[in-house]
């Protein structure tokens, strides 16, 4: 692997809120594998899927933690002459249109109803369009669980609220045209699947009741879901150094917080949500304020220092 990205591999996986040392270290060389799966293909096309909604949340909202990996991935992709489509459902439209809007560069946007079907539309045009999917990345993107219903990591069945995107990932009565790559922070997200589930029902709270089921070819664990798409950014970028300027133009602080903000104020996508304590418009992620997520910039340094 190379050693620029087993440095940002390990910094995507520290600690947060959870301890993920297990998962981070069943997924290591997954980050080096995901990124070389993107830079090897010619005629790449990416598929982005996020939205991770919350019903009780005042007002009901997606979370703020995987925008920002996305709309950072969508940024360096596009400018690197990739073709972009980011998928959410109907409940995470208004958050996600918002942050893809405030994007540098022009990047599609497919939005499905919560229902099977509109999913099942979705998974054909992607697979016959001009240009068809080439690889499917999932950020904090939930899965179903061993009862076939997804949860919030304190159990609560999102059923209603949620599109069955994980289908598009892994559907038993399909033949999957695509790559997959699945980033999450939690045990319930999309390519969570891949774990051994008792890592999730030994170290995650309510594990044995929220473990995803969804696998992925590739699972990227990262203590914030954010982390893991700047990561892959990151780590396409020293798989392909040629690629490096135009990959990475827009991962700096500014357009961070220009792509939170958007999310935030326009938005009204939440964070900090509990049983006990409905989440907020605020500009955190993971109840980390913003100015004290450094992640990005420890990946920069870690990615430029490569470059001399």
């Amino acid at each position: 692997m190379n050693e620029s990205v087993a440095r940002i591999e390990a910094i995507i996986g520290r600690k947060v809120k959870r301890d993920i040392d297990q998962m981070t270290e069943w997924a290591k060389g997954n980050l080096a594998r995901a990124a070389e799966a993107i830079m090897n293909t010619p005629n790449a096309h990416v598929g982005i899927v996020t939205g991770f909604y919350i019903q009780h949340a005042e007002p009901p909202s997606p979370e703020t933690d995987g925008l920002g990996g996305m709309a950072h991935l969508a940024a360096g992709l596009a400018n690197a002459g990739i073709p972009v489509t980011v998928i959410t459902d109907t409940p995470c439209a208004k958050a996600v249109w918002a942050v893809v809007d405030a994007l540098p560069m022009p990047v599609n946007l497919e939005v499905v109803s919560t229902t099977e079907s509109s999913v099942l539309r979705l998974r054909q045009y992607l697979e016959t369009g001009d240009r068809p999917i080439t690889h499917l990345i999932a950020i904090e993107r939930v899965s179903p669980a061993s009862d076939g219903k997804p949860h919030r990591e304190h159990g609560w069945d999102m059923s209603h609220e949620t599109a069955p995107l994980h289908l598009l990932f892994d559907d038993p009565a399909a033949k999957r045209r695509w790559y997959t790559i699945g980033i999450g922070d939690g045990g319930n997200e999309i390519g969570m699947g891949s774990l051994p589930k008792e890592i999730i029902e030994s170290g995650i709270p309510n594990g044995r009741a929220i473990a995803a089921t969804t696998p992925v070819d590739s699972l990227i664990v990262a203590g914030v879901s954010n982390w893991g798409g700047y990561g892959l950014l990151a780590a396409m970028a020293c798989t392909k150094p040629a690629l490096r300027e135009v990959l990475l133009r827009y991962f700096n602080r500014d357009m961070d917080h220009r792509i939170l903000s958007a999310a935030v104020e326009t938005g009204q996508a939440v964070d900090d949500s509990r049983v006990d304590h409905p989440g907020r418009p605020r500009m955190s992620v993971d109840s980390i304020p913003w100015e004290q997520h450094a992640a990005l910039e420890e990946i920069s340094a870690v990615v430029t220092s490569q470059g001399r």
